[in-house]
């Protein structure tokens, strides 16, 4: 690169400046010397030294590439492009190419020089400038110069002509609109044998296609003829040195005239069918042994998938793409992978054909590969196919990498879930997927497996059955815990005595305590997890009904939690227990198996849930109405059994606004019975978007059923959030539920109001008080069905805020016969232990069936009389 030897010139050489530089320790060291070599070279400038000006533009390039300021010598490399010399010029020009981009307005000054150089007659100084203008050429410069560059495109020197193709393919992306003047130029030089120059014109060809499309319908007319003659030369060719790569003649060559094929193809069917024959010929005469034959095999591919190709030609390129997959080299396999997945659009029958070797690629060593391959699986799975294909995947889920598992389990889900071929299949592939990688599995896939077993009734005797047997072998995997646990918890009985045994099976010997002995394990084992945790309580509860036996075991187990530091298992085993202990009457009907779970609901609910943007998650902390809302573990929950739903204090399913009233993060106890009341919502409305803990505990996460519009609106009372000096009291919910409950002596001395109506329902409210305990108040009340239609398994259910005690006694019938012939009644005894100071406040919620259909109504009560 040392352009002068003057021993006396400016500065040091080049050589020697380089190597000073290399011998710097450190960067300060480093900058000392460009700063001194920038130092003289300003000085050189200053002086308008000329005899040495290219060699400090020589030094200033080297200086520049260190990333040193090097403004201060642009001036220098316009004077050294006008310089007359080839050396000073090809200098200017590297500099120029270098120092200076098409934003600099410095650029503006060196056109004219350009312009001469382009009509220079030495071909090498009209290269200089050809080079120059193809790395920095403007939009402005590209106007000025486009008929030098075109004109230079009939040279007769071939140096000169692929240079000008190359500038002129700058020139077209500049300026658009001048691709017309180039077409003429572009097709002409098809025509030549130099390589160099056919490279080059069939990028400018690909280039005028993508800029106009009057180019690309004029290219296909004139070009075609000539592409296919260039490519079954250099197909047909014998060996030439100059341009041989591993035996094959050109490559590049090949794939820019594929390329243009391919361009010039594409939704033109005469234009495909007339190179359908050579792209076939290409193909079978390739080499496929070294690297360069395969990217001309799979430019093939891409040329006969994006154009209108003969399905014979398609089946053609796919072959070459399954003989990839065979490879050893992992490059062409992943190439070929990603190519299947854009051809399987095109012919899937095609790519079904090599299934096989898809599915070897799914277990390969190389990471990429298994996932491209695994994501082609899943789109080669149809109706007919997703047995044997699932089979083989879930095979190799349990050989699998661990880092491999969780994409592996995903993918196997979403196959079971999109074609469920029969429910027992589709069962049998989840409890193994469940088995082999449960930790893997997502919470929405065992929500979704939880709602299909509640639906097949005639399965969950096996469910049951395989999941107890699955507990036992594998109980490590998080998931399959949490629906054996569940699935123990309400089939039970089933699998104790064998129930609804299909034939395949083989009666199993599991006794009560056998079932209670695999959830007290999952209970212990998974102490860390929460949600686990309070799935095994729940289990246990409902095991206590159905064996009755074992109910002073659970009992215990249950107790072991009383201590517990966390809030929602501690709260669980309190009442849990409670249950136990102290309601017998009323346990088995309790404890009943949860209702059928509505599947096409669930799956709305779900795919909603999927499509919901992260922008609408982050703008308010509250749910839709069904929706599934994280608690504080930051799981979620499935919506309570509407029965249990009161004792489920954990479910936070109605909306949170910034209107909630405020309490401490640790007054648990006002965040579970906090009175912030507001109106109860209509028929059909939106539910209430205050904070409202009644509501929650009344709320089973959905839009409650309206038969009708109420006839009135309760308008809240105005209460006090101040504290009070008292010691909060916990409220036993179903306290008192016994039937031999006695009433003190009471009078009358409030009017009966009507508490709740809807276009089905009346609720009326008459008040009895005794003599000198004026906080008490006996409620009864009065149930009248105003519809034509007998309600069957009414249950009324009330809460309170925490400065009131609430007992209810049992209703005098479950049934309510229709259109007012007759009615039900029920006591309720409350407490105000604020008496005075804040009134009466209530939230109801009433369920029962209409022709076997639940139906729920609820609502807020807030017109009790003064004084109670």
């Amino acid at each position: 690169m040392d352009l002068a030897i003057n021993p006396f010139s400016s500065g040091t050489r080049l050589r020697d400046m380089i190597r000073a530089i290399r011998a710097c320790k450190t960067a300060a060291e480093e900058r000392a010397v460009v700063r001194r070599e920038c130092a003289a070279i300003r000085a050189a400038i200053s002086e308008g030294d000329q005899d040495y000006r290219h060699r400090n533009m020589a030094k200033l390039m080297f200086i520049h590439m260190l990333g040193y300021p090097t403004h201060f010598g642009q001036m220098e490399c316009l004077k050294l492009i006008a310089a007359a010399g080839f050396p000073e010029k090809r200098i200017g020009y590297l500099g120029l190419m270098l120092l200076l981009d098409e934003r600099q307005e410095v650029l503006m000054l060196v056109t004219n020089s350009l312009k001469q150089d382009l009509n220079h007659s030495n071909q090498f100084i009209v290269g200089l400038a050809l080079c120059a203008l193809g790395n920095i050429c403007s939009a402005e410069m590209a106007r000025d110069l486009a008929p030098e560059v075109e004109r230079l495109l009939q040279n007769r020197d071939p140096n000169t002509k692929k240079k000008a193709a190359l500038c002129s393919i700058r020139i077209v992306r500049k300026v658009p609109d001048l691709a017309e003047n180039f077409m003429s130029a572009a097709a002409s030089l098809l025509k030549e044998k130099h390589h160099g120059v056919l490279i080059s014109a069939v990028q400018l060809c690909t280039e005028l296609c993508k800029a106009s499309t009057e180019a690309l319908e004029y290219l296909r007319k004139n070009c075609l003829e000539g592409l296919v003659r260039i490519l079954r030369d250099v197909s047909n060719s014998s060996y030439a040195p100059e341009y041989d790569v591993a035996g094959i003649t050109d490559p590049f060559l090949h794939i820019r005239v594929l390329k243009l094929m391919r361009t010039l193809g594409q939704g033109d069917a005469d234009c495909s069918e007339y190179i359908n024959d050579i792209l076939a010929q290409v193909s079978t005469k390739t080499e496929s042994n070294k690297n360069a034959g395969n990217a001309i095999l799979y430019e093939c591919v891409e040329t006969i998938m994006g154009i209108e190709a003969t399905s014979g030609l398609r089946v053609l390129a796919i072959n070459i793409l399954g003989r990839f997959l065979s490879n050893r080299d992992n490059n062409i396999r992943y190439v070929a992978l990603n190519m299947l997945m854009k051809a399987i659009a095109v012919d899937t029958q095609a790519v079904q054909r090599h299934r096989a070797t898809i599915l070897e690629c799914v277990k390969d060593a190389d990471v990429s590969i298994r996932k491209r391959a695994l994501e082609l699986v899943y789109l080669l799975v149809n109706d007919t196919n997703v047995k044997p294909l699932t089979k083989e995947l879930v095979d190799y889920l349990e050989v699998s990498d661990q880092d491999f598992k969780e994409d592996l389990t995903a993918k196997i889900c979403s196959i079971v879930e999109k074609f469920p071929q029969d429910k027992l299949w589709y069962l049998d592939q989840m409890f193994r997927v469940l088995s082999l990688a449960g930790n893997y599995v997502k919470d929405d896939v065992w929500h979704a497996l939880i709602v299909l077993m509640s639906n097949a009734s005639e399965l969950q005797g096996y469910s049951v059955r395989l999941l107890y047997k699955a507990l036992l072998a594998c109980g490590e995997q998080e998931s399959l815990v949490r629906v054996a646990v569940w699935c123990i918890g309400e089939y039970g009985e089933m699998l104790v005595n064998n129930i609804s045994m299909l034939g395949m099976e083989e009666p199993i010997t599991v006794t009560e305590s056998d079932a209670v002995d695999a959830v007290e394990v999952a209970l212990k084992r998974y102490s860390a997890d929460v949600t686990t945790r309070a799935m095994c309580l729940v289990s246990l509860l409902k095991l206590s009904s159905r064996f009755p036996p074992t109910s002073e075991r659970i009992k215990e187990i249950v107790a072991q939690n009383k201590g517990n530091t966390v809030l929602e298992l501690q709260q669980r085993s309190i009442e849990f227990s409670s249950i136990i202990q102290r309601h017998q009457s009323i346990k088995s009907s309790l404890l009943e198996r949860m209702p059928v779970l509505d599947e096409a609901n669930y799956l709305v609910k779900r795919a909603a849930s999927t499509q919901a943007t992260v922008s609408s998650v982050k703008s308010a902390p509250a749910v839709t109405p069904g929706g599934q809302p994280k608690l504080p573990n930051g799981v979620a929950k499935p919506p309570p059994a509407p029965l249990a739903d009161l004792l489920d204090l954990s479910s936070d399913d109605t909306p949170v606004t910034a209107s909630a009233p405020t309490t401490a993060p640790n007054d648990f106890l006002q965040d579970l019975l906090g009175i912030g009341l507001t109106d109860s919502s209509p028929a059909g409305g939106a539910p209430s978007t205050s904070t409202d803990i009644l509501m929650d505990l009344l709320s089973i996460g959905s839009t409650p059923v309206q038969n009708g519009p109420p006839t009135s609106n309760f308008v809240p009372p105005s209460i006090e959030t101040k504290p009070v000096a008292v010691t909060p009291q916990v409220v036993d919910l179903l306290d008192g539920l016994s039937s031999s409950t006695s009433l003190p002596d009471e009078t009358a001395a409030y009017p009966t109001v009507t508490a709740f109506q809807s276009a089905t329902l009346r609720i009326t409210f008459s008040f009895k008080k005794q003599a000198g305990k004026p906080q008490e108040t006996t409620i009864n009340a009065t149930f009248t069905n105003l519809a034509t239609t007998t309600f069957t398994d009414f249950v009324f259910q009330a809460a309170v805020p925490k400065f009131i005690q609430l007992r209810l006694d049992p209703a005098s019938s479950s049934t309510l016969p229709a259109s007012g012939n007759g009615s039900v009644t029920q006591s309720l005894s409350v407490t105000n232990n604020q008496h005075g100071q804040k009134p009466l406040a209530m939230r109801i919620r009433v369920s029962y069936k209409v022709n076997g259909e639940d139906r729920l109504e609820q609502g807020q009560i807030s017109n009790f009389p003064a004084g109670l």
